[in-house]
């Protein structure tokens, strides 16, 4: 997906519907701006219960260091 959006005489911006859609992007939702190298980021701030079980599946058995549980 790439998107031209325009900013406003007021440094807003409007992300775009298929984007809000496809993230489930909400009003009133908060996200972070990051300037990273040369470009601007924008990233969903979630509660962290919002976050429980993101991970459900994920595979454990790795091999560890000694001193790690």
């Amino acid at each position: 997906m790439q998107h031209t959006v325009t900013i406003s005489p007021k440094y807003q911006v409007v992300i775009p519907l298929d984007v809000r859609q496809s993230l489930g992007i909400r009003p009133g939702e908060k996200v972070q701006v990051l300037s990273y190298e040369n470009r601007i980021e924008f990233i969903l701030v979630r509660p962290a219960k919002a976050m429980r079980g993101f991970l459900k599946g994920i595979d454990t058995n790795l091999p560890r260091e000694k001193d790690r549980f």
